[in-house]
């Protein structure tokens, strides 16, 4: 398996789908399964019944996962960019193709 060049709390934009252009924080990865959770993107609306502790019930928005190649790191002037890993100084560390940025710290 390949190892993870998205993970939580990156920025990244929505290249595809219904919110395509569309950028966010990633919430939650999920590697196994090859999705992601990006704020504010991919928002599923679901009816929920009333029970005793919502007694109102109604409509609740949540984020769906999307698929971890919808989406791509954004650079600092908000444009997307593939990930490549390198070692420096004995440590594997994520850098932006575009702009040979370090990603982790």
């Amino acid at each position: 398996m390949a190892a993870a060049r998205i993970k939580k709390g990156d920025r990244v934009i929505v290249l595809s789908g219904k919110d395509k252009g569309k950028t966010g924080e990633v919430t939650l990865a999920m590697p196994k399964d090859g999705k992601v959770v990006v704020s504010g993107v991919n928002v599923a609306t679901r009816h929920k019944k009333p029970t005793q502790a919502n007694p109102q019930g109604g409509l609740e928005k949540i984020e769906a996962p999307m698929h971890i190649s919808k989406v791509a790191h954004v650079t600092a002037d908000g444009k997307p960019t593939r990930v490549r890993f390198e070692t420096q100084d004995g440590k594997k560390v994520r850098v932006a193709v575009k702009t040979g940025d370090k990603i982790d710290g």
